[in-house]
């Protein structure tokens, strides 16, 4: 293998990278830093920041051993410190569930692919409680075609800029060979019970020369489908009409041409399309068998569908002095959906048979540079510009909302003369410095600034430091403020959503209520702490990081009047909201059990607090701890097996009502702790062909929502799984 690197690895770099990188399913560096034949390998900042606490890497190795998904979520979930949540401590779109990194909560959770945020999500209607009826950005990418996941949390992650304040997934797709190679995946999942949905997957993948070594190229090709459980799947088993879980369908293409101007110098053009539809269980907002019958009519069909674009040039280089990299992305979104109510108890619920289309783009533009410094001790200094504008055009959601005749503030109630366009621009600049203070001592200060056209200019300053105690035992601590920048339909003026009066805050003892954007909004702002030690030696790995977000700033509906409307209605906006505080512990241990043979690893996160100051509620609605721990068998060199457990602490509601609508009648309903077991072989029947089974759920541990307290989800029951990969 040619591997070609400038920026020189110094031991304690590579040391730290080892200790800190450590994936809950047993990551190496070997694994991790593996390319293709041929491939020059460039340490980009991105690599460098394995160095840092909080973060963990998934590998292609890893993905490979575990039960198939059918979105990456299911995998990335299985991480320190991440779960599945609704959007917000609400819970009303809970089947709909993201991932949620420390509780912060999806919306503050970066998806990056190949280290370009994915933003279609932000095509989605934002509602009165903070929602967005999204599955999220993680199943753009099949499972198959990942190179390594990396799970960036904490004061690490404030180098990514908006969004971020939680953490950062970055997908990492795999890279164009200097040889032909090829594959071909099918898989299956059939639940034992045929009221839960079934999925079926296959793709394929082909990589390899057009010209030499000069010119290669990669394309891979994914279609799938989950059905959606049966309609009346929850009012079956325990007398609640609350929907199941949604179906998906998903096509995508995606294209990587790959030119190397020269050994050093590497320029890459990406193109790709999907199609992502959801298969109708049931609204979110209405209760299922209630006589809608256009609710009901619906069952089974697609009600919203999301097609995206992406482009993308990339140069990486690798120069006397150190590397660079220039990117320029565009991505496009088509949101096109059946029409949903934005008043009242209506809101998010289909009310229409016509679809309407929101459209979303994304124009990115990034550079950076990174070289090695001698400067009293050995350095490596990266540093950043990002320039990025979102446009957003939705005029369903912006016009939903129609009281002819009133004026509301400086708005006009009038649907047909509210602006549905809304864009942001953010210019940014970063400063990074990987210090060796000491040969045991690492030190990594960090410097961000962004100027949002809207909201001004924000710092995000970050400290991590990692220090070697004896040759074993490593302490990393860090601290980084991070923020996020309002969304483009909170800081909408025509973005108008409304109630007749139940809808209103505590607080507002009559009349109905008007919710109006915000030009004048201040960025969310968490100021992210981090302090643990970890232990390594001959294969044994454990360790444990305490974790603490201060949270401003958070962007909610307004509970103060501004002002009346013309017919007498009070007017609400969005405002920066209170203080909260996110706390918690993450562990980690690896046992070699029988070296090479038998190996048992785990990982936990407890929730110390997580409550908004002035309400006492949660930011999201989460298990009080969640344990992942794999027992991982290689049988003999072509067969292996892996027996994986969760469990899942209880999980509590909000305690405090919202709206008058929840006045007396909040539910106190909690989800108990519960377990679910997993069983999965994998066999390399020959070189090229390889086929994997098992039992999802193996107990059948079951959980049906309620749509009440924290019962927002179904956990589905056993199922059987079987994949095949025909590779060349």
């Amino acid at each position: 293998m040619n591997v070609t690197t400038h920026v020189q690895k110094r031991p304690i770099a590579l040391l730290l990278a080892g200790l800190l990188s450590t994936s809950a399913y047993g990551a190496n560096e070997e694994e991790t830093d593996k390319l293709a034949d041929g491939e020059t390998m460039l340490v980009t900042a991105e690599q460098e920041l394995k160095q840092q606490p909080g973060v963990s890497t998934i590998t292609a190795q890893d993905i490979e051993k575990s039960p198939p998904v059918n979105d990456l979520s299911d995998i990335i979930r299985k991480m320190p410190g991440v779960n599945l949540t609704g959007n917000t401590a609400n819970g009303s779109r809970g089947n709909n569930r993201q991932i949620d990194i420390r509780g912060m909560g999806p919306e503050n959770t970066l998806i990056l692919i190949d280290g370009v945020p994915a933003s279609s999500r932000n095509s989605v209607r934002y509602s009165w409680r903070g929602e967005r009826d999204s599955r999220g950005d993680t199943n753009w990418v099949p499972p198959e075609m990942v190179e390594r996941i990396e799970v960036i949390r904490g004061p690490a992650a404030a180098r990514y800029g908006s969004g971020a304040a939680g953490g950062v997934v970055n997908i990492i797709t795999k890279r164009p060979t200097n040889d032909w190679h090829g594959s071909l995946s099918l898989y299956t999942n059939q639940p034992e019970d045929d009221k839960e949905g079934a999925t079926k997957r296959a793709n394929f993948n082909l990589s390899g020369p057009l010209a030499g070594d000069a010119l290669t190229m990669r394309l891979y090709g994914n279609i799938n489908k989950t059905d959606a459980d049966a309609f009346d799947i929850n009012t079956a088993e325990n007398g609640s009409a609350a929907a199941g879980r949604e179906g998906v369908r998903n096509k995508d293409i995606n294209s990587v041409l790959s030119w190397k101007l020269t050994p050093e110098q590497i320029l890459d053009f990406s193109y790709g399309y999907s199609r992502q539809g959801n298969i109708y269980a049931g609204d979110t907002q209405y209760s299922n068998g209630g006589g809608n019958a256009l609710i009901e009519s619906l069952q089974g069909d697609e009600t919203n569908r999301l097609y995206r674009q992406s482009y993308g040039i990339a140069h990486n280089g690798i120069w006397d002095w150190g590397q660079s990299k220039l990117t320029f992305n565009y991505e496009k979104t088509n949101n096109t959906r059946l029409q949903e109510g934005t008043t009242g108890s209506g809101e998010g619920r289909i009310n229409s048979n016509t679809y309407s289309t929101s459209r979303f783009e994304s124009y990115r533009a990034g550079s950076e540079v990174s070289f090695p410094l001698e400067l009293l001790r050995d350095q490596t200094v990266t540093l950043g510009a990002e320039w990025n504008r979102d446009e957003l055009n939705d005029p369903a959601s912006m016009q939903a909302t129609n009281a002819s005749g009133v004026v509301i503030g400086d708005v006009s109630g009038d649907a047909s003369a509210r602006n549905s366009k809304n864009t942001a621009t953010i210019s940014s600049l970063y400063f990074e410095d990987n210090i060796a203070a000491t040969d045991s001592t690492e030190v990594i200060p960090g410097l961000r600034f962004d100027y949002h056209d809207s909201f001004g200019a924000n710092w995000s300053p970050s400290l991590n430091i990692s220090q070697g105690l004896g040759d074993h035992f490593t302490l990393k601590a860090g601290i980084a403020r991070a923020f996020k920048a309002p969304n483009l339909y909170q800081s909408t003026e025509g973005y108008l959503l409304s109630t007749r009066g139940n809808g209103c805050p505590i607080g507002i003892a009559t009349g109905s209520c008007y919710l109006l954007g915000n030009e004048d909004l201040d960025p969310e702002v968490s100021v992210n702490k981090e302090l643990g030690i970890e232990f390594i030696n001959e294969g044994y790995v454990a360790g444990i990081t305490w974790f603490r977000n201060d949270y401003k700033n958070k962007i909610v509906a307004g509970t103060d009047i501004i002002g009346y409307a013309s017919n007498g209605n009070n007017i609400l906006q969005w405002s920066n909201g209170g203080k909260a505080v996110v706390e918690g512990l993450e562990g980690n241990m690896t046992i070699p059990v029988i070296r090479d043979t038998l190996e048992w690893r785990t990982n936990a996160t407890y929730m110390i607090q997580s409550k908004d100051k002035d309400t006492g509620n949660p930011l999201s609605i989460i298990p009080e701890y969640t344990i992942n721990t794999m027992l991982d068998w290689q049988v003999t060199q072509d067969f292996s097996s892996n027996l994986n457990w969760t469990m899942y602490g209880r999980q509590k509601p909000r305690e405090y009502a919202e709206s008058r609508t929840e006045a007396g009648s909040l539910s106190t309903k909690e989800v108990g702790a519960y377990s679910v077991f997993g069983l999965n072989f994998n066999y390399d029947l020959t070189k090229n062909l390889r086929a994997n089974a098992g039992i999802s759920n193996l107990l059948d541990k079951r959980i049906y929502r309620e749509a009440e307290g924290a019962s927002t989800y179904n956990e589905p029951g056993r199922a059987y799984y079987a994949g095949l990969t025909m590779s060349f």
